[in-house]
């Protein structure tokens, strides 16, 4: 299922969406709060570069904003009918697991973003 050259593949890794040989990250821990978004110029495999304008990166907001979305309801759900939780114990269950996902969530809608514009390619 996360064979090599499929998007999921490049997302779930962070790797380069063109090769996928390489990370796009100069951290590929996820949780390394300090660098977390700081990435590579370009692939030293195939020469993409992340950056595909200026700017670029500013779409990842929205799919930042549909996984915290995601996550919140994901944890209502857990919280309301699995614990029973009441309005405020919701909320603050949430909006924890926003902050404990934060770096996660912040680099999978940059993976997701790149991967909408760029194809896999076999390259030697």
């Amino acid at each position: 299922m996360l064979k090599k050259g499929s998007k999921l593949y490049s997302i779930l890794t962070g790797s380069c969406p063109k090769c996928q040989k390489e990370s796009m990250y100069f951290d590929k821990k996820s949780f390394s709060i300090t660098n977390i978004l700081k990435m590579n110029e370009k692939c030293s495999h195939c020469g993409l570069r992340y950056q595909l304008e200026p700017s670029f990166f500013y779409g990842a907001m929205y799919i930042s904003y549909g996984l915290n979305v995601l996550v919140m309801v994901v944890v209502f759900l857990i919280a309301f009918f699995g614990f029973h939780a009441k309005a405020n114990g919701v909320v603050v269950s949430s909006v924890i697991a926003v902050i404990i996902f934060f770096p996660v969530i912040m680099r999978l809608s940059r993976n997701i973003y790149i991967n909408i514009f760029v194809d896999y390619e076999e390259i030697n």
